[in-house]
């Protein structure tokens, strides 16, 4: 659960180019609060692979001095969001209300689970639905088929990266070039597998391409024998909210049975949810 609340919440990292970005644009707003967002980068920090820090830790990992850091961690352990064990702190049980309360806001996700369920069911392979977070995907729903695909375990708050996924590309395609370039220069491209697009041009012609056909497939660009098919989920102003996708075996099903079989089920899903999207 502590890596599903940190997906949600996002991680901020001094390191990125994206985040440092803005936080030079954010020195000119009066209104911005600093302190919050030394808490929040603190709580962000905590993860799958570091489910507890020491202060020097959470210090280094987000840029502050020790004192700052804390008095940050010592507020958020009595707000209850953090506990402290010993010179350790870990996530306590309240950071999930920060977690579901996103959840909640999004009517989409319970509009398309139950189909996601069946469609899921019926072809027996897995079904996702993930927002788009940045450069990368964040899930909010999943159907698991009963096969493994990924070597990485899939769950509510996992993050994948955008640009080599078919949710995040379907995602993509709604920005406009400029913005795609500019989270494009933000990451490191570097392939998965030899199927994976790592030339810039190519992927923004790839992504465009996709939001022409309102679909998009990935084939073993993230891993080796995955293969998934995804289409954005839509508001009654074309505004794009989340992407539902299912993934298979490579061995399982072919780009045609995707585009076939599966593509006209996602589309039902979509156009059945999209009205009562505003």
């Amino acid at each position: 659960m502590r890596r599903s609340f940190t997906a949600l919440m996002g991680r901020m990292q001094p390191a990125s180019a994206e985040h440092v970005n803005e936080d030079d644009s954010r020195t000119a707003d009066r209104e911005f609060m600093s302190t919050l967002a030394k808490g929040l980068k603190v709580l962000a920090s905590f993860g799958e692979q570091r489910p507890t820090l020491t202060l020097s830790e959470a210090a280094a990992l987000v840029g502050l001095s020790r004192a700052a850091a804390r008095r940050v961690l010592r507020t958020l352990t009595s707000l209850g969001y953090v506990v402290q064990h010993g010179r350790t702190f870990a996530l306590a049980p309240r950071v999930l209300e920060l977690g579901f309360g996103f959840l909640a806001t999004q009517s989409w996700i319970d509009l398309v689970e139950p189909h996601m369920k069946a469609l899921s069911q019926a072809v027996d392979e897995s079904c996702s639905a993930a927002v788009l977070q940045g450069t990368e995907i964040v899930y909010v729903a999943r159907m698991p088929a009963p096969y493994r695909l990924l070597s990485t375990t899939l769950a509510v708050g996992t993050r994948l990266p955008a640009f080599h996924t078919s949710l995040g590309r379907v995602q993509l395609g709604f920005l406009d070039e400029t913005e795609l370039w500019s989270r494009l220069r933000s990451i490191t491209l570097s392939p998965y597998t030899p199927s994976t697009i790592v030339h810039p041009a190519a992927l923004i012609e790839r992504i465009q391409s996709d939001h022409e056909q309102g679909f998009s497939i990935v084939d073993e660009e993230l891993e080796r024998a995955l293969r998934s098919i995804a289409v954005a989920i839509v508001t009654r102003s074309g505004l794009s909210v989340g992407a539902i996708n299912l993934s298979s075996n490579a061995a399982r099903m072919t780009r045609n049975e995707l585009r076939e079989r599966v593509l006209p089920q996602l589309i039902t899903i979509r156009d059945r949810v999209k009205p009562q999207l505003v």
